[in-house]
């Protein structure tokens, strides 16, 4: 690494050098705007350096790098003179509150525009629906215009300026946008950036051979590179699509296609990448777009002789995309999405990073807490692998679009006595239903077996064993089931983070294996988890005689449980020792509060001493926060998958 104070005073002089030129190349909107243009300086100021010395360490060996340098800033000064006036106001806001994100009335949705709306306007017009529910935070998934049919759920982008046309366009997504924003609802969307489709304008050009564009993704005329590559990958599809290559006959190439044979891996060595999709997340940002998450960021970089995953240049290309942001955009975080092993997960989760992350841990590990009934593995995990920088915040989930895989740590497991190939086995059994007396029915994804690996399908109620109670039991194993699914909504509501509902789970909706019917759609079976959604079925939310209405309000209850405790702010937490295997405990406070928490993993009752709400509460006068009424110093029982919150 270059010596910290050379590298100081070389971005200096290189920003000294550059400035003239770009104040030249914008002198009449800086003559027009001379107060804007000297906060957006003070912004080019103050994030060059870091920008300037991670850009050194990827490219100083392009013979062109102050070239492509001063082509990037050229592009970030006008996509920020074109940014809309509001948004630059929320720019100087959220400056002014950076962890603006981190209050207790953030909660988050998550759904497919198409699937639960049918269209942006849909969306729209569902905005008093988000307010119903307490949301503050609405994920829309991948909107933008891919390839019809597979097209991996929208995640092979083929243009990053269009919307899909079969749902609106881009000024219906910023008019949408607009009316999120006066409704106190962030907007969040996806940045596909580790590939494009191969029907994007870039690949396009590639497939008609212009080298230039044929440089912009990683191509091969041989397999000689790919086979050496190959060695040492991992097979992302191993049923779908085989390796990480495919050939391409009409221009007689390999290209690297980590997922799909449709989705093209960007090559990131190339500077003119960087600079273009740097374009792209400022385009998206200029919509209104308040949160980014960034897919699949551990692939990014490759590297011959590694696995290409988790590389540090992975992390200085989202970090060099933070000092693009910060300068031109700063109102917008960027999230993680990095499903892998926990000591990799955390690496991408910092202020000058990604100040929001994915908590795959918690989602997996509640699930296998309700699988095995005992809280070893999530106790642990919440001690030693939950704490974060205190501008940074877990989004915390039970379920999502994707699949679950059992991405805990086997070192973590080890210490608990436990075999982590043989326990995901296990899991792998119980969630597909396949171990007796299991409630779950998932489906198997992705199944292995060379490696015996596989991942897990379904909805949240159909895992919690709701679709099992109500097709094949009686009316005490759907209330079970139903405390499963509140149980952990609750847990993902008052820990430290960001709640995010996977939308339809507030009603419980359960598998739908008429995806099977569909031939682009048949052989993933994460579409099992994500049907239309049935408006039928929501309107029967406010009729607790029905499935639908007893979670929909007991989902409102926890919403409202948080909105209204400011203690539920922030992501500190203290997990409590409650000396039973199958009750995990945890407290939340702050300057004039504290709350602790109970959550009951089995169908058993356990007691509760009242010494330990004493211990925690530090004193003998307690209200379920829930309720509000007043609780009895003695000891009690938690029932059956029974959450208390307990304020003192």
């Amino acid at each position: 690494m270059p010596n910290p104070i050379w590298l100081a005073e070389q971005s200096q002089r290189t920003l000294n050098r550059l400035l003239p030129r770009l104040q030249s190349q914008f002198s009449t909107f800086i003559q027009k705007n001379p107060k804007d243009w000297n906060i957006y300086l003070n912004r080019l100021e103050n994030h060059f350096g870091r920008l300037f010395g991670l850009l050194l360490h990827l490219y100083q060996d392009q013979y062109d790098f102050f070239y492509h340098l001063e082509e990037l800033l050229i592009s970030i000064t006008q996509f920020w003179i074109d940014r809309p006036a509001a948004l630059k106001i929320l720019d100087s806001e959220r400056v002014a509150n950076p962890t603006w994100f981190q209050t207790h009335e953030m909660v988050g949705g998550v759904c497919y525009v198409d699937l639960f709306a049918g269209d942006l306007a849909g969306i729209q017009e569902k905005i008093p629906y988000f307010k119903e529910l307490g949301l503050t935070y609405l994920h829309l998934m991948p909107l933008f215009k891919s390839p019809e049919g597979n097209s991996d759920g929208g995640y092979a982008i083929s243009s990053y300026r269009e919307v899909d046309p079969n749902l609106g366009t881009i000024e219906e997504l910023h008019q949408l946008s607009d009316a999120l924003r006066a409704a106190g609802i962030s907007l969040v969307l996806d940045f596909v950036f580790n590939h494009t489709s191969d029907e994007h304008e870039w690949a396009l050009k590639a497939k008609a051979g212009d080298s230039e564009y044929q440089e912009y993704y990683r191509m091969f005329p041989d397999r000689q590179l790919p086979d050496a590559h190959e060695r040492h990958l991992r097979e992302i599809f191993p049923d779908q699509r085989p390796g990480s290559f495919t050939y391409y006959p009409d221009f007689e190439r390999w290209v690297w296609t980590t997922f799909n044979s449709f989705q093209w891996d960007l090559n990131y060595a190339n500077p003119a990448v960087f600079t273009r999709m740097a374009e792209e997340l400022l385009s998206i940002a200029n919509v209104g777009v308040e949160v980014l998450r960034l897919d699949a960021v551990a692939f990014t970089w490759k590297e011959m002789g590694t696995n290409c995953e988790n590389l540090p240049e992975a992390h200085m290309l989202i970090q060099a995309y933070n000092a693009v942001v910060q300068i031109a955009a700063p109102a917008m975080l960027f999230k993680s999405e990095a499903i892998v092993h926990p000591d990799e997960v955390i690496k991408y989760i910092a202020p000058e990073e990604c100040q929001l992350s994915y908590n795959p841990l918690l989602m997996a590990l509640l699930w296998n807490t309700l699988a095995t009934r005992n809280i070893d593995l999530l106790d642990l995990a919440l001690r030693e692998r939950f704490k974060l920088d205190a501008q940074c915040a877990w989004v915390n989930y039970v379920r999502c679009h994707d699949d679950i895989g059992w991405t805990f740590s086997d070192e973590d497991a080890q210490r608990l006595n436990i075999n982590g190939f043989d326990h995901r086995k296990f899991l792998n059994a119980f969630y597909t239903g396949r171990f007796e007396g299991s409630f779950a029915r998932g489906l198997p994804f992705q199944e292995n077996p060379k490696t015996g690996d596989v991942r897990i399908s379904g909805s949240c109620a159909s895992l919690a064993g709701l679709e099992k109670a109500l097709r094949e039991e009686t009316e005490t194993e759907v209330e079970l089931a139903i405390r499963r699914i509140s149980l952990i909504h609750g847990i993902i509501m008052t820990i430290g983070g960001i709640p995010l509902i996977y939308l339809n789970d507030e009603i419980g909706i359960l598998n739908d294996y008429t995806y099977r019917d569909d031939p682009a759609k048949t052989g993933d079976s994460r579409w099992v988890h994500r049907p239309a959604t049935n408006w039928d079925q929501i309107a029967l939310r406010n009729d607790e005689a029905t499935v639908e209405g007893r979670i929909y309000q007991n989902m409102r209850n926890f919403i409202r449980l948080r909105k209204s405790n400011p203690v539920f702010a922030g992501g500190e937490i203290q997990v409590i020792s409650t000396g039973n295997p199958h009750v995990l405990g945890f407290m939340r406070c702050n300057e004039a509060e504290r709350a602790l928490v109970f959550a009951n993993f089995s169908e058993e009752p356990h007691p509760i001493p009242a010494n330990l709400l004493r211990l925690y509460g530090l004193s003998y006068n307690f209200q379920d926060m829930m309720t509000l009424k007043e609780v009895p110093f003695e000891d009690f029982h938690i029932e059956p998958y029974q959450f208390i919150c307990l304020g003192g």
